[in-house]
């Protein structure tokens, strides 16, 4: 069976689109890359670029982690860590990640839902 193949610039602009809140979207390839997307326009990083290599790394380390455990419990939908200063959120695409940061306060009972819908429309 073939993967079905995205459009991740597309998605990632989609995702962009849903709350002025979240601050970066971007797919990460399974060796820590960004492939496509990234920082909103005239939004301040919360790290240096040296750090976000560092994040995608681990990133990456800790999907192909959770794949370990697919067959017990079923495939990941999303993955989500709300920090002090930020809510992350990780969803598989075919061997990539749509990584999402957005503000801390932001709704996370419904962002992942909404950019689900974006991934599977």
């Amino acid at each position: 069976m073939s993967a079905k193949i995205y459009d991740y610039t597309k998605i990632c602009e989609s995702v962009l689109l849903i709350d002025p809140k979240i601050r970066f979207a971007g797919v990460i390839n399974e060796r820590g890359r960004l492939v496509a997307g990234g920082m909103r326009e005239n939004v301040e990083p919360l790290e240096s670029e040296k750090d976000d290599e560092m994040i995608f790394m681990e990133l990456a380390l800790r999907v192909k982690m959770r794949k370990e455990f697919d067959k017990q419990l079923g495939p990941v939908n999303f993955a989500m860590a709300s920090r002090e200063r930020a809510l992350a959120i990780s969803v598989l695409i075919n061997e990539d990640i749509l990584y999402v940061v957005s503000e801390p306060d932001s709704d996370y009972g419904v962002l992942p839902k909404k950019i689900l819908k974006i991934i599977h429309a």
